[in-house]
């Protein structure tokens, strides 16, 4: 089994995450003697949707020292009032898990006044999957879901079926879109889109739906947690920047999945956008389990100038430029030495990640090897 690096909260908690991150696993495992009730097993569900009062007298029966754990909670949200009560009435502790959040925001759910605090649980990162010893090119191709990584001879089946079974028919089964077959189009044209700037006019016209309705579908897959926009960072520079922002799928596999490429051997262009796919959401995992706050983005010009990641916290500021060759070559440099000398910045920390084996110095920050900056981001080196 392998160790994960979100710690337990000493208080009742959300545990979001997409499906197939492990959130159930974890929670067997954080809370082995914990009373869990499955809202995905439908004997359960549909018990609790017709006696809802049945929630109630279930978790009375046990004591309050037993944590009280409720998968995919988004199924029934009107339990949140019960779980509101027991937690501010009976003093019972509760981890309650879901893989979408749009049920809950979209239907004005109890969500527990603060009660209950809010977890994030990814795909494997670097530390979790460290000592497997994989091959690059097979995180790029197949992702880092803990099933697809642990089952090498089920990946491509387990992934068609994350695309096939969850993406559409449950997106489909939780009324998030009344129309299945331009959904699956959109879904198509998004994918191939992944981490490029994102034109909702250009994905309207290419899938054939509605510019409102483009936007509604991106709306359901950041709350269905498969993916999230990177905003651009508008420093006030003396350069016209783009405004758009990028969307990344939450993992590589499905995202290949989803873009049809499950079968094909790797590009040249596609690695480097799964090289970037890849570490963006390592960084918001490790924001996350760190919980060392500060938000993301990006920048570019006009004329294609362009830092692929900036952290900002308060008055830490951080570049990160990443490319998918062996060799670091000088245009590189272009985006972050441009960003330096825009005026319109001081105190940018800038560093470089790339798929060579050499560390380097650049006058404007180091360059490192991908696994070597997994080390530093990990130990706390890079993001402060």
């Amino acid at each position: 089994m392998l160790t994960r690096q979100l710690e337990s909260p000493k208080r009742s908690f959300f545990l979001f995450g997409p499906r197939a991150t492990g959130k159930s696993t974890w929670l067997k495992e954080t809370f082995p003697k914990g009373k869990r009730i499955d809202l995905l097993r439908n004997e359960v569900f549909f018990k609790l949707a017709q006696d809802p009062a049945l929630f109630r007298q279930m978790v009375l029966a046990e004591s309050k020292k037993t944590w009280i754990l409720v998968d995919e909670v988004q199924r029934l949200p009107g339990l949140l009032n019960e779980v509101h009560s027991l937690i501010e009435d009976e003093g019972y502790l509760f981890a309650l898990t879901g893989s979408s959040a749009r049920k809950l925001k979209r239907g004005q759910a109890n969500l527990l006044a603060g009660r209950a605090l809010i977890r994030e649980l990814y795909p494997l990162v670097w530390p979790e999957f460290r000592e497997l010893d994989l091959d690059w090119d097979l995180i790029f191709r197949f992702g880092c879901l803990p099933q697809v990584l642990l089952e090498e001879e089920d990946r491509l089946e387990i992934l068609d079926a994350y695309t096939g079974t969850y993406l559409r028919e449950e997106i489909k089964e939780e009324a998030l879109t009344r129309n299945v077959e331009s959904f699956t189009r959109f879904l198509e044209i998004a994918g191939l889109a992944n981490a490029q700037v994102t034109n909702l006019s250009n994905i309207s016209r290419d899938a054939g739906i509605p510019r409102a309705t483009v936007g509604t579908y991106f709306d359901v897959l950041q709350d269905t947690l498969i993916g999230r926009f990177l905003p651009t960072w508008t420093p006030k520079a003396r350069i016209k920047e783009v405004s758009h922002p990028k969307f990344y799928f939450f993992d590589c596999g499905v995202l290949r999945s989803v873009q049809g490429r499950l079968h094909d051997t790797l590009g040249d262009e596609e690695r480097g956008k799964l090289l970037e796919t890849y570490l963006f959401n390592e960084l918001l995992a490790y924001r996350s389990y760190q919980k060392c706050g500060g938000e993301f983005s990006f920048w570019r010009t006009a004329d294609g100038l362009e830092v692929d990641f900036i952290w900002r916290r308060s008055k830490s500021l951080v570049g990160l430029e990443v490319k998918s060759t062996t060799r670091w070559r000088p245009e590189f440099d272009r985006g972050i030495e441009a960003l330096q000398t825009s005026g319109a910045i001081s105190g940018l920390k800038a560093w470089g990640v790339y798929l060579g084996s050499e560390r380097l110095k650049k006058p404007w920050g180091y360059i490192l090897p991908l696994e070597q900056f997994l080390d530093e981001l990990w130990a706390g080196k890079i993001l402060g």
